[in-house]
């Protein structure tokens, strides 16, 4: 029973579609605008880096709970809910049952499980971001990487963060052929971000 309430409560905590809520408040269908995914890079390319900078952040911390709220329940139910958190925001029934690629809820997972493995997934996402600016193979590497970690170090769930790391995968698969192509669009988090901290400075 407490499998099936974990997955109950991580699908529609993970479903909250706050990279869709955030642009609506300021008038923008997030649907309609770039690439018309529900998710925090749509909102940093659109609306900036406060924005955008909120959504990845919730989508995280939405997981991160979904985790925790059943961690007296077991390590099974912690891994289930945040699995279902993930399903949650990529099919969210909030916004048609679409959402965003899943890699903020995943991150997020890992860090409510393992946020060693989190931190680690997190690290390699910003040095291959900042090195490449392409925001969709940070993701995939850093998911992966944060998979490799839990079994480098012999967790028995390293199986579920391979899956849900294979399922960003497979919904990055339009970003992958643009990858190989040449054509992928480019991302530059560090000028995002210095901008946004010399906008603070200056006010």
């Amino acid at each position: 029973m407490e499998l099936f309430w974990a997955a109950v409560v991580g699908y529609f905590l993970g479903a909250i579609p706050f990279s869709y809520i955030i642009p609506k408040l300021r008038g923008i269908d997030i649907t309609k605008v770039g690439s018309g995914n529900v998710g925090g890079t749509n909102v940093l390319r659109n609306m900036g880096t406060k924005y955008g900078a909120l959504a990845m952040f919730l989508d995280i911390i939405k997981a991160v709970v979904a985790v925790l709220v059943f961690k007296a329940y077991g390590e099974h139910a912690m891994v289930m809910s945040g699995a279902m958190s993930v399903i949650g925001h990529c099919y969210s029934p909030f916004v048609k049952f679409k959402g965003g690629k899943g890699v903020a809820t995943t991150l997020g997972t890992f860090f409510g499980i393992s946020p060693q493995a989190g931190m680690f997934a997190l690290g390699v996402w910003i040095a291959i971001v900042s090195m490449t600016q392409y925001v969709s193979l940070g993701s995939i590497i850093g998911l992966l990487a944060g998979t490799l970690f839990a079994l480098f170090f012999g967790k028995d769930y390293w199986i579920v963060f391979l899956a849900l790391s294979l399922f960003s995968v497979l919904r990055h698969k339009e970003n992958i052929k643009r990858l190989i192509g040449g054509n992928e669009r480019k991302t530059n988090i560090v000028d995002y971000f210095l901008g946004w901290m010399d906008k603070l400075e200056k006010k």
